[in-house]
């Protein structure tokens, strides 16, 4: 007699957006089935219907909440190739700017706000002598300042007066003293220390935001350039602006992440690692098999090829590092969305649209075999339509995407600063390179950018101050601003790496007016359904062999979601207006 149970987790806590996922656990205790789902919709490609090109940005920017800047990146890049515009050496350097301290702050809020209490028990570091504490500090990351007893005593009378009051704060909902969690109390000390740690230090860093972008999350930018005003003068401007002062202090906080990285992030990612071996073995999905990366981050302004870029573009397929394949975001042949199991519909149900023919038509309906209603359903079927996500295809072939997509890539392309830290690391770990494809390889490939990416800010910094010094002043390129500069009919793409993967936006303008608007995301593609043949989604295959230590209480497949960092673009509420618990995990 079967003892399958069926457990469903939603939404999935701790991310950007709303996922549910339903998993089916076999008689050993481990998933043999699972599906994810996109509970909400976004709707933004419909709002820019008949809008200014010009505006989009500010439009896409706010598909989230906490992204800071990578969507209107991918925007403005989509409107600028579609009319033609070439953006200035320095407005290139501001972008990278932009973008590489986005990478910094959104990879180690994804590790410590996000995914490190998967691994950490806070509680248990009430158990812990903060003078081990401290000893395994000053053992893994000498030189890192916050290496005291007192102060690791200190973090622990913080936790013991919040366990006491009944009330965790920011440590409430934790699965605390589950099985699955490894490390001993010193160890715990310390990850909630560094927790602490780096909650306050991503505050600091996204100030680079405010300098050359006005504000965050949502900085800031422009059409032709960036809207940021270069003066070394300091005459004839008004608000903050680039010069001696700010340069300074945008490199000054540049450091400051690269000794945080380095003695923070790195070491917690080696100490996790060391404490959950196992974990290299799980969530493999499609890690490693089919894997893509757009590359980013242009070394030289409007140069996407690969002497330019420092992420590299390309595509692996069906396992073969030997023979990585081009990208053309452009070509219809290549990027195509599927429908067969989102809540859309197309003119032919079972063809892919590439973006720039992209459709987006909302058709809600409860698959057939479902249990419940389309308004309260406790089992989806996966016959039917059953996410919001659309499921994008690369050439076919269902694709993940994001720092191991790019690691992966880096290696088989021979890009030393992917290829050497990751071979390194694996190696000190006693690590093949299969170890990498999953859950924790993918934390691994996080961290190990993050660190390349301070330095790059660094370079950055540096190479914007040299330019600016030898007379180089402007922002922007106005030359097509204007509409009637504009072709009457063009599209556009704006290809980006997002730090969650391949995203880019698409667009079709007609006399001047958005005629469409498509945006592939990161997560539409590692949490997409289906496909019409049944292959599972990315997140999907992740979990199936996964085993599970108590049903109730899904830690397991928190962990693996959690390592590819989801944003499904909208808003997770957990209390209702009323204060009532809207999360649940149901298992039957």
């Amino acid at each position: 007699m079967s003892n399958e149970r069926r457990i469903v987790v939603d939404p999935v806590t701790r991310i950007e957006g709303h996922l549910r996922v339903q998993a089916v656990l076999g008689d050993d205790g481990k998933i043999v089935d699972s599906m994810s789902t996109g509970t909400m919709w976004r709707g933004l490609e419909v709002i820019l219907k008949g809008r200014d090109p010009r505006d989009a940005w500010a439009f896409v920017e706010r598909i989230c909440g906490v992204c800071t800047g990578i969507h209107a990146l991918s925007a403005v890049r989509a409107v600028e190739d579609a009319i033609g515009i070439k953006i200035p050496k320095n407005a290139n350097l501001i972008r990278n700017i932009l973008n590489a301290t986005l990478y910094i702050q959104d990879h180690i809020v994804h590790f410590y706000q996000l995914s490190a209490l998967d691994w950490v028990d806070v509680v248990s570091a009430l158990d812990a002598d903060p003078r081990e504490t401290a000893a395994i500090q000053q053992k893994i990351a000498p030189h890192h300042p916050l290496a005291a007893v007192g102060y690791f005593r200190d973090v622990q009378n913080r936790v013991k007066k919040l366990v006491e009051s009944g009330q965790l704060s920011i440590f409430n909902k934790g699965y605390w003293g589950h099985p699955a969690m490894k490390l001993p109390p010193a160890v715990n000390l310390l990850a909630v220390a560094h927790y602490l740690e780096v909650l306050d230090f991503q505050r600091e860093v996204v100030r680079i935001h405010t300098i050359l972008g006005g504000k965050n999350p949502h900085p800031n930018y422009l059409v032709g350039g960036v809207a940021c005003p270069i003066n070394v003068h300091d005459t004839g401007a008004q608000g903050t602006m680039v010069n001696e002062v700010t340069l300074n202090y945008m490199r000054q906080v540049a450091k400051h992440a690269v000794d945080i990285v380095s003695n923070v992030y790195i070491p917690d990612i080696k100490a996790i690692a060391s404490f959950y071996p196992d974990w290299f073995k799980y969530g493999k999905g499609l890690a490693g098999i089919n894997m893509m990366s757009y590359g980013d981050f242009p070394e030289i302004a409007n140069d996407y090829s690969d002497k330019s870029i420092q992420i590299p573009r390309g595509a692996i397929i069906n396992g073969n590092l030997n023979e990585v394949f081009d990208v053309d975001t452009r070509d219809p042949e290549q990027v195509q969305e599927f429908v067969d199991h989102s809540w859309y519909k197309y003119p032919e149900a079972d063809k892919g649209l590439h973006p720039w023919d992209g459709i987006t038509d909302q058709h809600y309906e409860l698959p057939p075999g479902s249990d419940g209603t389309e308004t309260k359903f406790n089992w989806l079927a996966p016959d039917g339509k059953y996410s919001w996500i659309k499921s994008p295809r690369w050439r076919g072939h269902m694709m993940e995407v994001g720092p191991l997509a790019r690691m992966v890539i880096g290696i088989a392309k021979n890009v030393p600063h992917y290829k050497e830290p990751a071979l390194e690391l694996l190696k000190e770990l006693n690590l093949p390179l299969e170890a990498a494809f999953s859950t924790l390889g993918r934390h691994a490939a996080r961290a190990l950018e993050c660190e390349w990416m301070t330095h790059k800010l660094v370079q950055y910094i540096d190479d914007l101050t040299a330019n600016i010094k030898a007379g180089d002043e402007t922002a922007a390129n106005m030359e097509f601003w204007e509409p009637k500069t504009w072709p009457k009919e063009c599209r556009g793409v704006g290809p980006c790496e997002a730090p969650r993967g391949a995203l880019a936006h698409y667009c079709v303008i007609k006399n001047g007016r958005l005629e469409n608007w498509q945006a592939v995301v990161p997560t539409t593609w590692n949490a997409s359904p289906r496909s019409s043949e049944g292959q599972k989604g990315t997140y999907e295959l992740s979990l199936i062999g996964t085993p599970l230590a108590d049903p109730k209480r899904p830690l397991e497949i928190i962990r693996t979601i959690h390592s590819f960092d989801p944003c499904l673009a909208c808003a997770t509420h957990l209390y209702s207006p009323e204060g009532e618990e809207l999360t649940s995990v149901q298992v039957c």
